[in-house]
């Protein structure tokens, strides 16, 4: 693997906008570098994982991840489908504090297969995260992941305890 140049937002270094923290994501993710992934948040940070699972520091985000890669996700890619910045306060191209949040639209395909499931399909997800700019470089004070289900607007549990993704529309025309 190339080596990377470390402080720039060509290569792989810290994140000088706060968009870049969405591509600095996927890059740790196909390079299954947990150590990586987990230096884009600050030591107190958030992270919610699709599941609900809830990790409270960076360390704790490191080792989901670093298990995450060696278990679930060792020969899957992530792709930046599309990405958004909303400013919440500061300006993010000054100097000075700031803070945004960073909406990322990725795909993921490649899951390790599990049960039944030989050949898991292509996963869309939907991350926020809240970014805040600490000594020049942004870093990530919170995340959460959610999967995009097509045709779906909500969830139910149903009188066995399952929880299953349901659209309320009526009509093909309404999705």
């Amino acid at each position: 693997m190339p080596e990377r140049p470390a402080t720039n937002d060509i290569g792989y270094g810290p994140a000088h906008q706060p968009g870049r923290i969405a591509a600095l994501w996927v890059e740790a993710w196909n390079d299954r570098d947990a150590d990586r992934l987990a230096s884009l948040f600050a030591e107190d940070a958030e992270f919610v994982n699709v599941t609900g699972l809830w990790w409270h520091d960076r360390d704790a985000i490191r080792r989901a991840h670093a298990y995450g890669f060696d278990t679930i996700f060792s020969e899957s890619t992530i792709t930046l489908l599309e990405k958004r910045v909303t400013q919440i306060s500061g300006d993010p191209e000054a100097h000075g504090p700031a803070a945004c949040v960073v909406h990322a639209k990725m795909r993921l395909e490649g899951q390790t297969p599990v049960g039944e499931v030989e050949r898991p399909g292509v996963r869309r997800n939907l991350f926020s995260f809240v970014v805040r700019r600490t000594e020049g470089t942004w870093i990530c004070i919170s995340a959460h992941n959610t999967d995009v289900v097509p045709g779906s607007e909500t969830n139910v549990v149903g009188p066995d305890g399952t929880m299953r993704s349901v659209s309320y529309r009526s009509g093909p025309d309404d999705s």
